[in-house]
């Protein structure tokens, strides 16, 4: 481990291989096509030496991933101490370090940083990184090291990681020796936490028939298989495809959770029967979608939001049976959550919903208010959040009854079987698994609980997408004026109909979603509204046509 230096980080500047590009760092890190990462991976590697700086010496992590991005893309994160994203006030020093093209420029941002964040330079820090099987992470990899390095961080290199395992490393490392200790930093830690309360949560209970994950070709499958060592055949089944993690191009191509999510399909190389069980993760494994074939052989989808009403329906009930109703159990959703699971989960489970701004960190931010959080996207990507105090009431209630007792057991499996870091694909599949283990229902059965409303997703391209200001949760615009006046007169003429328009956080667009009570309704209503959108939000190219 070398020393801090200014004059290092200065001499070993990594070049811009596009002049003119302009990086952001956003909810998912740095994300752009590879090919324009290597100033950026260097300039992370000093951005988290400082973040760690900054926390007494507290261990951050970098992942080096695109998600469910093409396999030609690549992007950087910084995680937080306890597994958390980086803290959003940081967001900017990020961006602006990625901005800075030369040495000077870069030294100026670092002292900035320094200045702002009163920050010990002659504090130890450490880092821990780690990455996935896109071709381009070797190269990155090196980028990152040699900032790391100028920065004289102790940094650990992991290898390939799910992003979800790479989050629990850094909350284990960080609270080892404390009273909240997470478990053993390591791979096999993460795999033996996460069997051993499967198996005791489904104890006693017949095992499903198998169930088919596909793993987007990307780092999901090898980690699944080292998992599965620690689950025997006769606890659960899994048969896995797309795992071609070293074949060019098909990472993410015509698979993965954002693939199945988006075309309302399943891969077209998996063959789907009725009565079949299947699930995708996506290119990184931080997302889960189920789905089966009907008996009409209709492809039918269980999304997030279908996850997150399972999940609360079995926690709830697990809470009242232990006898600590006492506790306050919540679902978070985003305006792009169905209508018809927030009126299941408010009118019939009677939980409370909370809707906020798209994005993770604001679902894990809202999730944190309750004792037990609920949160999913519907793009498959979420988790459970138990507070302090829901822990310790979990761990320290006395069951007067064998059933109580059964009901405290199973949720302090659930505390060790969720990766409450972050959004995880191997450990919300085993939450998945251990609620039809109990119910011993199959794919159809869980999607009895209610039926989603036909909804349709739609992109205007627009000159500036700047101009779109929205409330409520992006739920309603502000501007441009009138327009949300125009969109709220064209959605009362359909039945159960919903619609909102919120900005692109990548291109210059505006992404239109609506739902009504008939297909025909919904996409004629988001016809109409896209068109309304193009009309007054300055819309390029061809006006949009009725799908």
């Amino acid at each position: 481990m070398s020393s801090f230096s200014l004059q290092a980080i200065k001499d070993n500047i990594v070049p811009f291989k596009k002049e003119d590009f302009v990086y952001a760092y956003g909810t998912a890190g740095f994300r752009s096509i590879a090919d324009v990462l290597d100033s950026v991976m260097y300039k992370v590697g000093i951005l988290a030496t400082l973040r760690s700086k900054k926390l007494g010496g507290a261990t951050i992590g970098v992942m080096i991933t695109a998600s469910h991005n093409p396999e030609q893309d690549n992007g950087v994160k910084l995680v937080d101490p306890r597994g958390e994203m980086l803290e959003q006030s940081w967001e900017s020093y990020a961006t602006k370090m990625a901005n800075a093209k030369d040495g000077d420029s870069l030294v100026a941002a670092v002292e900035e940083i320094i200045a702002s964040q009163k920050i010990n330079v002659d504090q130890a820090a450490h880092v821990i990184y780690g990455f996935d099987t896109r071709p381009s992470c070797p190269e990155l990899v090196k980028h990152l090291e040699s900032g790391l390095k100028a920065a004289g961080a102790d940094a650990k290199n992991y290898g390939l990681l799910t992003t979800p395992m790479l989050h629990y490393l850094v909350r284990c490392i960080n609270t080892a020796g404390t009273s909240d200790e997470y478990g053993e930093p390591t791979a096999e830690g993460y795999y033996q936490k996460l069997s051993e309360a499967f198996k005791t949560a489904v104890k006693g209970f017949t095992r499903l028939s198998p169930l088919h994950v596909d793993c987007a070709n990307g780092v999901g499958a090898p980690k699944l298989r080292e998992f599965l060592k620690y689950l025997p055949e006769d606890v659960l089944s899994i048969q896995i495809s797309n795992d071609q993690i070293t074949t060019q191009g098909a990472l993410n191509k015509n698979c993965g959770a954002d693939y199945v999510k988006t075309n309302q399909r399943a891969p077209p190389n998996v063959k789907i029967q009725p009565g079949d069980r299947f699930c995708s993760f996506d290119g990184d494994a931080d997302r889960i979608v189920y789905y089966y074939m009907d008996n009409d052989q209709t492809f039918r989808l269980l999304d997030g939001d279908k996850i997150a009403g399972l999940a609360a329906m079995f926690i709830m009930e697990l809470v009242n049976d232990a006898g600590i109703d006492s506790l306050n159990v919540g679902v978070v959703q985003t305006a792009y959550a169905n209508g018809s699971s927030t009126h299941y989960l408010e009118k019939v489970l009677k939980i409370p919903v909370s809707c906020v701004s798209t994005g993770v960190k604001h679902l894990h931010h809202e999730a944190e208010k309750y004792d037990v959080g609920v949160y999913f996207e519907a793009n498959g990507h979420g988790t459970v959040l138990f507070n302090p105090s829901a822990l310790n009431t979990i761990k320290t209630t006395e069951a007067k009854t064998p059933a109580q007792h059964r009901a405290l057991q199973q949720l302090a499996a659930l505390t060790e079987l969720i990766n409450q870091t972050v959004g995880d694909a191997i450990s919300d599949m085993l939450l998945v698994e251990t609620i039809l283990t109990h119910r011993q229902w199959s794919c159809e059965a869980w999607d009895q609980a209610y039926t989603d409303l036909p909804n349709r997703l739609a992109k205007v391209i627009v000159a500036d997408r700047s101009i779109f200001k929205t409330t409520n949760a992006e739920r309603q615009l502000v501007a441009p004026a009138t327009l949300q006046a125009e969109i709220d007169a064209i959605v009362a003429k359909y039945n159960h109909g919903r619609s909102f328009v919120r900005a692109s956080g990548t291109e210059d667009a505006v992404r239109v979603y609506a739902e009504a009570a008939t297909r025909a309704e919904t996409d004629e209503l988001c016809y109409k509204v896209a068109q309304a959108v193009y009309d007054r939000g300055g819309g390029v190219g061809a006006r949009p046509l009725m799908p």
